[in-house]
């Protein structure tokens, strides 16, 4: 790989995490106004995408490893945001509280208007055609 190849590669890659980044620290930023964070949303929008999700399946999904969703499922079982039993041996089973219903209502609210500020200067042809390029890289 060439310099100037490489150099543009690292620019994409750049530009790709200055966008996440902006979108995080703002999203976060409404979050906390709320006594929640990014991450803890996730970990409500996950749950509540698959409620019968393992507490492995959560991590993979919110990007943590089992150890640190174990930390983060505590203390949002301490916050009153999610219930956690083991009915069935040892696996451990999520349930979003009422508390955390409205944590997670926030944060969808929060993230359109973050993501549709964030968007705004490409049209709806150009967002599709980025969603379509980023999800080609992924693999979806």
């Amino acid at each position: 790989m060439d310099v100037d190849t490489r150099s543009e590669d690292e620019e994409l890659g750049r530009a790709i995490k200055q966008v996440q980044w902006g979108n995080h620290r703002a999203l976060d930023s409404r979050l906390r106004a709320v006594g929640s964070t990014i991450v803890q949303w996730d970990v409500l929008r996950a749950l509540s995408r698959n409620p019968a999700a393992s507490a492995h399946e959560l991590a993979v999904a919110t990007f943590q490893s089992d150890q640190s969703l174990g930390v983060m499922m505590r203390g949002m079982e301490r916050k009153g945001l999610v219930e956690r039993s083991t009915p069935h041996g040892r696996r451990i089973e999520h349930r979003i509280t009422d508390a955390g219903e409205r944590v997670l209502e926030v944060g969808h609210q929060a993230a359109a208007e973050v993501f549709r500020a964030a968007f705004a200067p490409l049209d709806q042809a150009e967002r599709a055609t980025l969603l379509g390029l980023l999800r080609r890289l992924v693999g979806d």
